[in-house]
């Protein structure tokens, strides 16, 4: 049995994906080893939800000895997750546990990046965004407007909205790192382009006719057709632009996926 822990949904409490859901059955305990037990509270559409026998920190502690990194199914079918994993499959400026997956945007920058960066004068704002099974999850229908959008936990602090705003104020533009930190900022905003205080679930579902109002420039990797992320960057800088961009990617033969290449995507003043 293969669970994959992917929303906290109380101090003992997590929402998992189950492989093979269908042996599951709500009453059934489960012995992970280490005296670490759950109870499935529920099941639903290979999805279950579990109580633990341990809360808070103490279970945290217990699920990272016992459990391995669920790094995406193109890594993990060609290898076991290692040590390694732990530094190179996350942002070198993550603080905050709760994601699914990393930003992939973010691999790209370094600590001495980031201190090029601010040496030239550039500001850096922190935001928080858990990202969630959703994001990666296919759109079959063919009118969007069908699809539903999980949500996913974001949060912006005073400070930061401060600081955007006053960077903007001064005709600076706003750069999101990666399609996570853009859909915070859109949420966080209003028609007026003033980011405020924010922390809430957020299921914005970005696609071409979409007015943007926070943020001026893009840092992202390469993303499958299909995909909701896809549609942002078309959204973003025009269909276009982004078929001529992709037709070059697959031409030089760019890397896709999660330590791919990546763009920076420029929309007109």
């Amino acid at each position: 049995m293969e669970l994959t822990l992917h929303k906290r949904t109380g101090t003992a409490e997590f929402r998992a994906f189950a492989q093979p859901a269908r042996r599951l059955r709500p009453g059934d305990l489960l012995a992970f080893g280490q005296g670490l037990d759950a109870r499935v509270e529920a099941r639903q559409a290979g999805e279950v939800l579990l109580a633990f026998n341990r809360s808070g920190a103490v279970l945290d502690g217990a699920i990272a000895d016992i459990g391995t990194m669920p790094l995406p199914p193109y890594i993990a079918k060609l290898r076991s997750p290692d040590d390694r994993d732990f530094s190179d499959y996350q942002t070198v400026y993550a603080r905050e546990s709760g994601s699914v997956a990393a930003p992939t945007a973010g691999l790209h920058f370094t600590a001495d990046l980031l201190d090029r960066l601010a040496a030239k004068g550039l500001g850096r704002v922190d935001l928080t965004l858990h990202v969630g099974a959703g994001t990666f999850l296919p759109v079959n229908v063919e009118d969007t407007d069908q699809h539903v959008m999980h949500a996913e936990y974001g949060s912006v602090s005073a400070d930061a909205a401060s600081r955007l705003n006053a960077a903007r104020a001064r005709g600076g533009r706003i750069v999101a790192v990666g399609t996570t930190s853009l859909r915070t900022l859109e949420s966080a905003s209003t028609e007026d382009g003033l980011v405020h205080p924010f922390a809430d679930d957020t299921a914005i579902f970005i696609t071409p006719g979409y007015r943007f109002k926070a943020v001026d420039a893009l840092i992202t990797n390469f993303h499958l057709p299909r995909s909701t992320l896809f549609m942002l960057v078309c959204a973003f800088m025009g269909l276009e632009t982004m078929r001529r961009a992709y037709a070059q990617a697959i031409e030089k033969e760019y890397n896709f996926y999660s330590y791919g290449d990546a763009c920076l995507l420029l929309r007109p003043r």
